[in-house]
């Protein structure tokens, strides 16, 4: 039986990460012939040349598409999105693929989208339908790619019910929940002193926490202060602490001039792309996680660990109890550093579910594009009045 050609799109480390368990699957599946376009931060030295992850896990690139405008300015963003537009068509009308995948909210997602819509490919949207209220673009980015896209695997019935009263018909969406949760129930556990030790840092470092903090809409021109109020807050709290740099959003140079400002400073270990062997159980060990990521909604539930969410990004989201909403005042931050070490806070989420996902979620979606005719849905002819 010929196989069925599959194509990953993926610009950032952590879209990559949506998927990873996914595209391992799929890599190993004798049904399946796997290829990844690269391009965008993957590409960059200055975010972690995460390509190398990639390679590491052991797929094959279709093409590498260097797209990514180094820059802070708004027009960079959709430049860069053109970049990979226009360099992807030839390749994936060449290759030809039965199916494109692209999992998230970054532009990498809607030029997937955009691909398969004129070049008639079906096309699996990857985590649509959630919704943030903190107007970044993303949202949007998100709502336009599930309209372009095929089929729809989510991760909650409300991103479902969601994509509904955006007129998809429901026959063409399956909650699958998060495959990136997979990755960290499934992981084996790791002695921290070695992971520690790995990253050459003195054993007695064992209490520390992880910040990742990320540039949000309209707060481009302050997002620095931002960083550092809770960088302070963090060193006179006194505890280690891993940052890890921001993403690639406006606003992001300067949180690196942050980053150069305390990169001496002995409590604060700086990371741009740090390998999964060492992050998972890094963060499984954590004494709690704090920035914008929404890697404390998604994942510190599955552990559980408290996560600080500082600012605006992530609001609207669903989340549990784990999860400590803040201004980004440093009194606040404080408190709610204070709140995140107590007995009595960890006590009290020690046995919450996460909403997200069991762990189960790759075997899932295996189950569903295994199953799934999805030709028969590239010319959706329904009507949203009608749905």
């Amino acid at each position: 039986m010929k196989k069925k050609k599959i194509l990953g799109i993926t610009g950032i480390r952590s879209d990559y990460d949506l998927l990873s368990n996914l595209y391992l699957e799929l890599n190993n599946d004798k049904d399946f012939e796997l290829k990844l376009i690269v391009g965008n931060a993957h590409l960059s030295k200055t975010y972690g040349n995460s390509i190398e992850n990639i390679k590491a896990d052991g797929l094959e690139i279709l093409s590498k598409i260097e797209s990514l405008i180094d820059s802070d300015s708004k027009t960079s963003r959709i430049k860069s999105l053109s970049i990979l537009l226009q360099n992807s068509v030839d390749i994936v009308s060449m290759y030809n693929p039965d199916l494109i995948i692209y999992a998230g909210d970054r532009f990498e997602v809607i030029v997937g989208a955009l691909l398969g819509s004129y070049l008639e490919i079906p096309t699996i949207h990857f985590y649509g339908g959630d919704h943030g209220t903190d107007g970044h673009i993303d949202n949007s980015i998100r709502h336009a790619t599930s309209k372009l896209s095929t089929f729809h695997f989510v991760t909650l019935l409300e991103h479902k019910e969601r994509l509904i009263h955006l007129g998809e018909d429901k026959e063409r969406i399956k909650v699958v929940g998060s495959i990136a949760i997979d990755r960290f129930i499934n992981c084996p556990p790791t002695e921290i002193k070695s992971v520690l030790n790995n990253l050459s840092i003195e054993k007695n470092k064992s209490k520390y926490c992880i910040l990742i903090y990320h540039p949000s809409v309209g707060e481009e021109a302050i997002c620095a202060r931002y960083f550092e109020i809770i960088i302070k807050a963090l060193i006179d709290t006194n505890i280690y602490t891993f940052i890890n740099v921001p993403n690639t959003d406006p606003g992001n140079k300067s949180l690196l001039d942050v980053i150069d400002l305390y990169k001496n400073n002995n409590n604060l270990f700086f990371f741009k792309n740090m390998d999964r062997k060492n992050f998972i159980p890094l963060f499984k060990n954590a004494e709690f996680i704090i920035g914008n990521s929404s890697a404390g909604i998604l994942e510190a539930p599955s552990i559980p660990i408290p996560a600080i969410n500082v600012g605006e990004r992530q609001k609207g989201r669903l989340s549990v109890k784990n999860v400590i909403f803040v201004k980004n005042e440093y009194n606040l931050i404080c408190q709610a550093i204070n709140k995140a070490l107590s007995v009595e806070f960890k006590e009290s989420i020690r046995n919450i579910k996460n909403p997200y996902g069991n762990g189960k979620s790759t075997e899932l979606a295996m189950k569903y594009i295994k199953e799934t005719d999805f030709i028969k849905y590239v010319r959706k002819t329904e009507d949203p009045l009608t749905l």
